[in-house]
């Protein structure tokens, strides 16, 4: 895996096909455009966005907010947000979220693409350069993926990994309105230490 820093502390993380980096603002229109054609294939799967809250897709500076918050996240170390991108093109987002540290040393994962792009494994390749990062760079030593067990989608990327399900954890998630069951899936330094040639050269190298 491949990683640059811009003059602003940014990281740029590529794959075989996708590079990730940070999202800005200047990355709103392309943002909102694909967003908005993905409403029907995204929404069914997100939290309610709560009242009175901005609209990020249809509000630049909410959507700069949002950016400004990623930033705050990093440099706190508590979280990093990446978009995906094929070609240059975003395409999806992948974030690392609720880094603890402590005893703990974990962090969540969650994803998106755009379904003009799914079925072809770019976001498995994203989370494989994710997983590289958040062992080898952030140090951490569990990375957790929590998926709506009929979310098959979601389900095909982590399993693309063999990463481990550990359960099912009832009315985990408030998604689109309703208390959701959500699969979990985990994978910790030691599984990434015994898998990482493998994962690397299918995936980044």
């Amino acid at each position: 895996m491949r990683v640059a820093k811009s003059r602003h502390g940014k990281e740029y993380l590529r794959g075989q096909r996708v590079m990730l980096r940070a999202l800005k603002v200047s990355d709103f229109q392309e943002w909102k455009k694909v967003r908005l054609k993905n409403i029907d294939w995204l929404t069914k799967w997100e939290p309610t966005r709560p009242a009175g809250m901005p609209d990020v897709i249809n509000d630049r500076n909410a959507f700069g907010a949002r950016c400004n918050a990623r930033d705050r996240e990093r440099h706190l170390g508590s979280g990093y947000g990446f978009g995906i991108f094929v070609n240059d093109i975003f395409c999806g987002e992948i974030n690392l979220s609720s880094i603890q540290r402590g005893p703990f040393q974990s962090c969540y994962v969650g994803y998106w693409i755009d379904e003009g792009h799914a079925g072809n494994s770019y976001t498995p390749e994203a989370l494989a350069v994710v997983l590289k990062y958040a062992f080898e760079d952030l140090n951490l030593h569990r990375v957790q993926v929590a998926i709506i067990p009929r979310n098959t989608s979601s389900r095909r990327v982590v399993e693309k990994l063999s990463m481990r399900e550990e359960g099912i954890a009832e009315r985990y998630l408030e998604i689109n309105g309703e208390w959701e069951d959500h699969i979990r899936y985990a994978f910790t330094s030691e599984e990434w230490d015994s898998r990482k040639e493998e994962i690397s050269e299918r995936w980044i190298d």
